[in-house]
């Protein structure tokens, strides 16, 4: 969380095996509309596409939704007649203003960004951060509105 932003919801999930983790995304990615931001955090390996191939199948998105880690962002048009799902990784970037040269800013799409805290804020005000750890049993997902609610 950015200095100054204060949390208007916090959602807390235990989940223990990877097809879990893609639910959790398709429940959330069922309620995300266009103008959506949706910031991840979590080490390597902590489920963070995992999560975000969920969101892509609960918005109904052509995928499958992988790792932009290389390509930095993908555009997943809507299959539904929804909004398209911009998934981005900012993990090789280096400030928040190598993140806001890609200009991501789009209210027509859900933007969600992986690595996204200390560089990709600036995308809203209102947004939803998601931070991934692991646990003794699976993971704990931590889901924060800033600014709006948990759609969960």
């Amino acid at each position: 969380m950015v200095s100054g932003d204060s949390p208007s919801a916090i959602v807390e999930r235990e989940v223990e095996t990877a097809e879990a983790m893609v639910e959790l995304g398709r429940l959330l990615g069922m309620r995300l509309q266009a103008g959506d931001v949706v910031l991840l955090s979590g080490d390597l390996g902590a489920g963070k596409t995992t999560f975000m191939r969920g969101v892509g199948e609960g918005l109904g998105v052509r995928g499958p939704v992988t790792s932009p880690t290389f390509v930095i962002a993908r555009r997943h048009p809507s299959q539904v007649e929804g909004p398209d799902l911009i998934h981005a990784d900012a993990y090789r970037l280096g400030s928040a203003g190598e993140f806001e040269d890609l200009d991501l800013d789009d209210d027509t799409a859900v933007v969600c960004v992986e690595w996204g805290r200390d560089r990709a804020e600036g995308l809203g005000q209102r947004r939803l951060e998601i931070d991934i750890e692991p646990t003794a049993s699976g993971r704990l997902v931590t889901i924060t509105g800033i600014g709006r609610e948990v759609p969960l």
